[in-house]
């Protein structure tokens, strides 16, 4: 059945904001801070592994490092036009939207807790591979690795900053389904060069997500979302980075 990796994927993460809705009892404030704060960590590390895969190779036995302009040029140009767009007032916005339909208008963590989730568990190139697969073969097994990484990481994110963090499932379903549905223009465009360059310019961004957590809101992650698309379009310059 076409479109049930995103069906399951977006189940797993409404499931992990429900686990992590019941944990979340079970800890003081300053405990669900402490969580909070190893799940930035947590996802710090995750997002420096992939970067480094896409940056470091090896070369007669040496170690080296390469793609800095890439990520220098796609992070900057990104950020420039998310800027321009507003696109974090955008998810600001809707989050609140969702707030006040949800009946959460007392939960003053919901907005925070709904942007930071949607971006950790959408940007990455597991999500858009994985989506059109499904689309065009029906086979939904990468998504099914990420609903099993996304419930765990929901749920933890739940436990320290609330139900904002379930809502995910909804940019999850639409960016999901969209490409599901499109797969089949998309996936000529997806070459293994776009892929990879992608997946680096998400980790950099999901390193970002972390840092957030660790140290408080302190960059405009959502801005910087155009970076992805520039990445994806870098592959088709003939030059090397």
């Amino acid at each position: 059945m076409v479109g049930l990796g995103t069906i399951i994927n977006s189940a797993a993460i409404v499931a992990g904001g429900l686990a992590g809705n019941f944990i979340s009892k079970l800890f003081r404030q300053d405990q669900q801070d402490a969580v909070s704060k190893a799940c930035g960590i947590s996802v710090m590390f995750i997002a420096i592994a992939g970067a480094m895969q896409g940056m470091l190779y090896i070369d007669h036995g040496r170690v080296l490092s390469g793609k800095s302009m890439l990520v220098v040029l796609c992070i900057a140009l990104g950020t420039i036009v998310g800027e321009i767009i507003g696109i974090e007032k955008g998810f600001e916005n809707f989050g609140e939207w969702l707030k006040i339909k949800s009946g959460n208008s007392n939960d003053k963590q919901f907005v925070n807790a709904f942007v930071t989730a949607s971006l950790t568990v959408c940007i990455g190139a597991m999500a858009i591979v994985g989506a059109i697969q499904d689309g065009i073969s029906g086979d939904y097994s990468t998504l099914a690795v990420k609903s099993v990484l996304d419930f765990i990481i929901i749920a933890v994110m739940t436990s320290s900053m609330g139900k904002g963090c379930m809502f995910s499932a909804i940019p999850v379903l639409l960016l999901e389904g969209a490409i599901t549905l499109l797969a089949k223009l998309i996936s000529p465009i997806m070459t293994e060069a776009a892929v990879a360059y992608l997946s680096l310019i998400g980790s950099v961004l999901i390193f970002c997500v972390g840092l957030n957590l660790v140290l408080g809101k302190k960059v405009r992650v959502a801005n910087m979302l155009p970076a992805v698309i520039f990445a994806a379009l870098a592959a088709y310059i003939p030059w090397t980075f």
